[in-house]
């Protein structure tokens, strides 16, 4: 995992996930994690994931996918308790009550929109509506 948050932040990286091999990403927001966990969710499986912000969303798509074990940079309260829940094992630099939107005025929208559903699959389809407006 060391060698993750290296490349991480040296690499300036927005996610790096391994398994298997190391694949860096460099999207905003949860949208490398959408495309992994839609297009090839077996490479989450097991995986080991870094990433320096994680919210609700974030989290509630590495727990669909299977991931062995998280490193954020900054998480949300809500996404440590869905990992905590999903028994996921975390570790991070620091702890927020929520995830802050990229204009500094509110809390990140897609954690806005999760942050009412308990399990992960329930997450799912409303970070899909919102990517697919939004993003893809």
């Amino acid at each position: 995992m060391e060698d993750l948050i290296s490349l991480l932040y040296n690499g300036h990286h927005s996610l790096v996930v391994a398994n298997g091999e190391v694949c860096t990403f460099n999207g905003r927001g949860i949208s490398d994690l959408y495309v992994l966990l839609t297009n090839n969710p077996g490479f989450l499986r097991e995986a080991s994931v870094a990433d320096k912000v994680v919210g609700k969303g974030a989290a509630a798509l590495m727990v669909l996918g299977g991931v062995q074990e998280v490193y954020a940079g900054v998480i949300s309260t809500p996404a440590l308790n869905l990992f905590h829940k999903s028994g996921i094992t975390v570790r991070f630099g620091q702890e927020v009550p929520n995830i802050i939107n990229r204009t500094d005025d509110g809390i990140c929208p897609v954690e806005q929109l999760c942050m009412d559903y308990a399990p992960a699959a329930e997450c799912l389809p409303v970070i899909r509506k919102f990517l697919g407006r939004n993003y893809l």
